[in-house]
């Protein structure tokens, strides 16, 4: 599909042209890693004594949230190979994105494996300043659980996969386009697609998740089987990129 809008684009005006972008982002957005690294922070999930209607709201709302902070992060990074790229003229290798991919499969790794401790990569602390009545000024450093999280883990971890393949895929199909206007339009539509994509991919793996919150085996089965899609995928890209594609040269 990719291939063909490329060969295509030359004809295509730019609204054409945005349109394919979102969707090339929307199907982008469905790939196996995308969604195994999106679903071992939806699995995440803590038990509580709201109604069943309230936690599915609640479910699908934080999950579609997960979704879009991901395609967040994962837009920032291929905007920010776009400029280097086509307004600076900065010429990145292809195993460049290459060496990012098998990071990509390291994380997923890393995410398969704190998914089945139901533990967390990042720990972020957070520090607060809080003022005195007489004008003494201290911080308090703390936690955010998981109600208060800012969604850093999964904006950085869509950071790392728009450095994997994303990357050279933008660039290969921005290459055919005129202008930078044009190509730094396309790979924000391209974004947003992704954005919404993800949003709908995380909402739809936070229902069963919401359904089972407070049946203890079947959450951890789902959550298992999060974290086992996740590592088996992670080593899968490793294993393509070392072996297959021969990474280090050996």
């Amino acid at each position: 599909m990719v291939e063909e809008l490329i060969a295509q684009f030359q004809t295509m005006t730019p609204i054409i042209i945005m349109v394919a972008g979102l969707a090339i982002g929307l199907e982008h957005a469905f790939e196996a890693d995308h969604i195994a690294a999106v679903a071992t922070q939806v699995s995440k999930r803590k038990s509580d004594s709201i109604s069943l209607v309230q936690r599915i709201r609640k479910n699908v709302f934080k999950s579609s949230l997960i979704g879009i902070l991901w395609g967040a992060g994962h837009t920032t990074t291929l905007f920010f190979v776009g400029l280097l790229v086509f307004a600076l003229s900065v010429h990145i290798q292809n195993n460049i994105f290459i060496g990012f991919e098998f990071v990509v499969g390291i994380m997923l790794v890393i995410l398969g494996s704190m998914t089945y401790l139901n533990k967390s990569i990042f720990k972020f602390r957070h520090i607060h300043p809080h003022i005195h009545e007489d004008g003494t000024i201290h911080t308090h450093p703390h936690k955010h659980e998981d109600e208060h999280k800012h969604g850093h883990k999964s904006y950085v971890i869509g950071c790392v996969h728009g450095l994997a393949g994303s990357g050279s895929l933008v660039v290969l199909i921005a290459s055919s386009l005129g202008s930078l206007e044009l190509i730094l339009s396309f790979i924000l539509i391209f974004g947003i697609g992704s954005m919404f994509g993800m949003a709908v991919i995380s909402g739809l793996i936070g229902l069963p998740f919401a359904f089972t919150a407070n049946i203890a085996k079947v959450n951890r089965i789902l959550r298992y089987v999060a974290g086992s899609a996740s590592l088996l995928i992670g080593i899968n890209i490793m294993y393509q990129i070392v072996i297959v594609k021969n990474l280090f040269g050996i």
